[in-house]
């Protein structure tokens, strides 16, 4: 299967939203898992024989709506013979919209990946475990940042920087106590280093080897212990074969260090969407602090001033915006327009008699500014909220910045 668009992951990811955000009163709502080989009529079959079973449910309201969600399910599937490629997940049921009322849904989702076996769940609230699952990132990098004092694990799991442990060492200081002989200091010293290490190799065995999806593992620290530890004989054989050969210099042991880890893993990691999104920020940035304001543009009304001019090479837009591009009209039809507003806030009031407001067209904004840059040639980097600059985009800039290819008034 060919690896789906940033802008494919976002709509797939929005989609997932809207179908947990229903809830059942009871076990009302049904998930069906199609996977690619499986005749519709198997399971179009198999949903009659539950549409059966369900006539022994003893509460009225849930029979009714679970009878109904089957009869929806096999309703959206009867047109089709065999699934698509990569299967097909139904998502039906009755959801509450409050004040003891409930609402039919129906989704139907090609999943990013193929569906591995048949499952058919009925519950409170849509099965959509596997469906993360496939959309999760599968590079992983072990992390250690090490030295004689100190020692902590991680993953970099797609941006994720996940802390697994954090260990003090028992490792005597470099200082001998007085009364002391050099010689058997140093040799305490050298053991202790020693049952340190293999400690430290024991933990990455059992944090890193049945990862199935580890990439490599990046080994940093102060001083040279990392590359002592390293190049030993402290790690498991496989282990070994994943540690990448740069070993990068950090200040730190400890969750800090992780980071600065991954920030010096730059060139190693360049291929990772992080260090693709990092670069991207903190290149538009640079633009800014620039005194003439550099080739940039931020906040969504200067951006979408570039953006129609052609002026952006690049559209930075945050996946954690959440409004909406309206089309409005005034209930008088004295004035039309339109405006960004929150996700289900309020409208605006009428600028021209303050009356109501009526939407003729809703679209998701992101969806709406990527739309205008396709058609101006501009590239749109999706920025997730995993980083630092991510975070930054996303407070300080309203989520939607542009590195310009030449300056607007």
């Amino acid at each position: 299967m060919s690896e789906m668009s940033g802008m494919d992951k976002y709509k797939f990811r929005r989609a997932l939203e809207q179908i947990e955000e229903a809830a059942g009163r009871g076990t009302e709502l049904v998930s069906v898992y199609i996977p690619p080989g499986r005749p519709i009529s198997d399971v179009t079959n198999y949903l009659r024989a539950e549409l059966s079973q369900s006539s022994n449910i003893k509460s009225a309201s849930t029979r009714k709506h679970v009878t109904q969600a089957i009869e929806s399910a096999i309703q959206r599937l009867k047109s089709s013979r065999m699934p698509p490629s990569n299967g097909l997940v139904v998502f039906t049921g009755h959801k509450q919209i409050g004040a003891d009322q409930t609402e039919m849904v129906a989704f139907v989702l090609e999943p990013p990946e193929p569906v591995a076996s048949f499952l058919y769940r009925c519950d409170s609230k849509f099965y959509t475990a596997p469906l993360h699952e496939m959309l999760s990132e599968k590079d992983v990098y072990g992390l250690v940042v090490i030295d004689w004092s100190e020692a902590t694990l991680g993953l970099l799991r797609g941006k994720r920087i996940e802390v697994i442990k954090n260990l003090q060492s028992q490792v005597p200081a470099k200082h001998r106590m007085g009364g002391q002989s050099a010689r058997r200091f140093e040799r305490g010293h050298d053991i202790a280093v020693h049952e340190w290490y293999e400690k430290i190799g024991n933990l990455m065995t059992e944090a890193f080897l049945n990862l199935p999806d580890l990439k490599g593992i990046i080994i940093g620290g102060p001083g040279y212990s990392k590359e002592e530890f390293a190049t030993g004989d402290f790690l498991h054989h496989e282990l070994k074969k994943r540690v990448l050969p740069t070993f990068l210099d950090t200040g730190y042991t400890d969750e800090y260090g992780l980071r600065e880890l991954v920030e010096k893993s730059r060139e190693i990691l360049s291929g990772l969407d992080l260090m693709r999104e990092k670069s991207l920020v903190q290149r538009l940035m640079e633009e800014i602090r620039k005194e003439d304001g550099g080739l940039a543009a931020y906040g969504e009304d200067q951006v979408r001033h570039a953006l129609q001019l052609g002026a952006a090479e690049t559209l930075l837009i945050s996946e954690g915006l959440r409004k909406s591009r309206l089309k409005l009209r005034c209930a008088n039809g004295d004035w039309d327009g339109e405006k960004t507003v929150a996700e289900d806030g309020e409208l605006p009031a009428c600028p021209r008699d303050g009356g109501t407001l009526v939407v003729v067209e809703n679209h998701d904004l992101i969806e709406d500014l990527t739309s205008i840059a396709a058609g101006m040639g501009t590239a749109v980097e999706l920025i997730s909220n995993d980083s630092e600059e991510g975070q930054l985009l996303l407070r300080a800039f309203g989520g939607i910045a542009a590195i310009l290819r030449y300056r607007v008034a």
